[in-house]
């Protein structure tokens, strides 16, 4: 892990984010307690230590009959069936169900919130200080994989300069033989003259022709999932697909922003000003509920 900035106000963070950091697309993670305070950059289902006793095929069968049976009561809840184990799981973690996925955002404000909201304590009480987390590798995007998975289309020929033909599928296609063998055929009536056709053979995942599912990614997958929620656009949110989902995120893969504890107060009411609060992030009765909690009896305000 890179050496961590430390920060004490909410400009300070600001500052952090627009001249410290690496340029290009930067995800962030906001967490109420340090990694190294025994919250460790890992998934949800990689914080159950009787999956650790497992192998990585019967861990990987708990993860797929898990996700089988939630899938199986989608219909009754859900408008948008997934299309996917991508889809169905992204829904599964937005529930709350513990997957192979973290979540990260795209908006620093987000993450800030996130690390400052609620400020924890220790066994003895005493407040401490909260983190945000800045992804320093560049994990491969799921838009690539599915851009790159798709089949190349094949340009219709041009029939004044090449032999004439014409596409059945995507595995198959007739054509002529010669300019002289297109006169005789097309004086019978028949359009061309069939050459042996290959057996289509149906795609498998494994040959490149679909993105793998998430439990066959061989490295992290940044996924960015349908707007299967209101809070899922309000927050930015993306998900790391982990491909070790037992382990924690390598050291050298993320940098460390810490938040001073003793700054929670005043990040809070900064977000509220700049409407990155609980309302506009939570935009349901939940939201409104804790913002009116936050709003009358946290600090006394006014609405």
């Amino acid at each position: 892990m890179s050496t961590p900035f430390e920060i004490d106000n909410f400009q300070e963070y600001l500052d952090t984010v627009r001249n410290e950091l690496p340029k290009g697309r930067i995800y962030f993670r906001g967490q109420s307690k340090l990694a190294s305070a025994g919250y460790p950059l890992k998934p949800s289902i990689g914080r159950y230590p009787h999956l650790e006793k497992l192998n990585f095929s019967k861990r990987e069968r708990v993860e797929r009959e898990v996700l089988g049976v939630f899938s199986n009561h989608l219909l009754t809840y859900v408008h948008h069936l997934p299309r996917n184990d991508w889809e169905s799981l992204a829904i599964a973690q937005h529930h709350g169900l513990p997957t192979r996925f973290m979540d990260w955002t795209t908006n620093p404000l987000v993450a800030l919130y996130f690390a400052a909201r609620e400020t924890k304590t220790d066994d003895n009480d005493i407040p401490l200080n909260s983190a945000v987390y800045v992804l320093t590798s560049e994990p491969v995007r799921f838009s690539d994989l599915n851009r790159e998975a798709k089949p190349e289309i094949t340009p219709v020929p041009d029939t004044a300069t090449t032999v004439a033909g014409w596409r059945i599928g995507p595995d198959a296609i007739e054509v002529f033989e010669t300019p002289e063998e297109i006169d005789e055929w097309g004086e019978t009536g028949q359009v061309g003259s069939p050459m042996s056709l290959p057996e289509k053979e149906e795609p498998k995942p494994s040959d490149g022709l679909f993105p793998p599912s998430p439990f066959e990614i061989t490295a992290n997958v940044i996924y960015d999932p349908p707007h299967v929620s209101p809070r899922i656009r309000a927050q930015d949110g993306v998900l790391l697909a982990c491909h070790q989902p037992m382990l924690p995120l390598e050291e050298k893969d993320y940098l460390e922003i810490v938040v001073n504890h003793e700054a929670h107060d005043d990040i809070r009411r900064r977000l509220d000003q700049y409407g990155v609060f609980d309302k506009q992030l939570f935009p349901d009765l939940d939201g409104i509920a804790k913002w009116l909690k936050y709003r009358v009896f946290e600090i006394g305000g006014t609405l």
